[in-house]
C-alpha cells in the first residue's frame, strides 16, 4: 500500500481547517442529511484509541420531548452558573452570551465513554484508566474536524449535570457522559471564537503555555 502524499498545499488547507473549526451556537434551519451524519460518525471512528478499545458510544437524540428537557436542564444549569459569578458586570456579560443551540440545531448527539469495553483487552489503561475518556475526546475532535470540512458546525454543550443527562437518555450504567453536541450548518461561519468576538476571552499566545525542563 502506498501512503498518500500530503503536499504543502494540503498542509495549508489543514491549517485553515483547524483555524475555521469553531464552537457553533447559532445554526441555520438547513437539515443535515442522513448520508452526511453517517459520514461524520464513520470519520469519528477513525480516531486513535487506547489499545484500539474504541470506547466511544454515540446517542442521537431524535425525540422532541427529550430535546426540550435537555434544553430546559441546560438553561437551568446556566442560570445557576451565573448566580455564582461574584462580579456583577461579568455576570451580566455571561447572561448575554448564547451558550447552546440545543433547540435550533438540526442534530443533537450525546457522546459517552464505555468505561469497561470488551475491545482492547485492557491494553494501555492499567495505570491510566482515564485514557478511555481521552480516546473518546479524540473521537469528538475527529468528528469536529470532519464536520467543518463539510461546512457543518458543532457546538459542545458543557453547562449541564452529566448524571441528569445520562438518566434522561437511559443508557448503560457503565457509560460516562463526555459531551452533548449540537450539529448543523452555521448561521454565520467565522474563524474567530465566538467568545472572543463577544469580548469574553481572547486567545492568548501559545508561547505563554509552553515550558521547558
Amino acid at each position: 500500500m502506498t501512503a498518500p502524499d500530503f503536499d504543502p498545499a494540503f498542509g495549508d488547507q489543514l491549517e485553515a481547517l483547524l483555524r475555521w473549526r469553531r464552537d457553533v451556537r447559532h445554526f441555520s434551519a438547513r437539515a443535515v442529511s442522513e448520508d452526511a451524519m453517517q459520514a461524520l460518525l464513520d470519520s469519528a471512528a477513525l480516531a486513535p484509541s487506547v489499545g484500539n478499545a474504541q470506547p466511544w458510544r454515540f446517542v442521537r437524540v431524535r425525540s422532541a420531548q427529550l430535546r426540550t428537557r435537555l434544553a430546559e436542564h441546560v438553561d437551568a444549569a446556566s442560570r445557576d452558573a451565573a448566580g455564582v459569578i461574584p462580579d456583577a458586570t461579568l455576570r451580566t456579560r455571561y447572561q448575554a452570551l448564547k451558550l447552546h443551540g440545543i433547540r435550533e440545531a438540526p442534530e443533537l448527539l450525546a457522546v459517552f465513554c464505555d468505561e469497561v469495553p470488551d475491545a482492547g483487552h485492557g491494553l494501555g489503561r492499567a495505570t491510566m484508566p482515564e485514557m478511555l475518556r481521552y480516546s473518546t475526546v479524540m473521537a469528538i475532535h475527529t468528528l469536529w474536524l470532519a464536520a467543518r470540512a463539510r461546512d457543518i458546525g458543532l457546538g459542545w454543550v458543557s453547562i449541564l449535570d452529566p448524571d441528569v443527562v445520562t438518566e434522561l437518555l437511559d443508557v448503560h450504567p457503565r457509560w460516562t457522559l463526555i459531551a452533548l453536541l449540537c450539529l448543523g450548518y452555521p448561521a454565520e461561519p467565522s474563524d474567530t471564537p465566538e467568545l472572543e468576538r463577544h469580548g469574553w476571552q481572547a486567545c492568548e499566545p501559545i508561547a505563554d503555555r509552553i515550558l521547558e525542563r
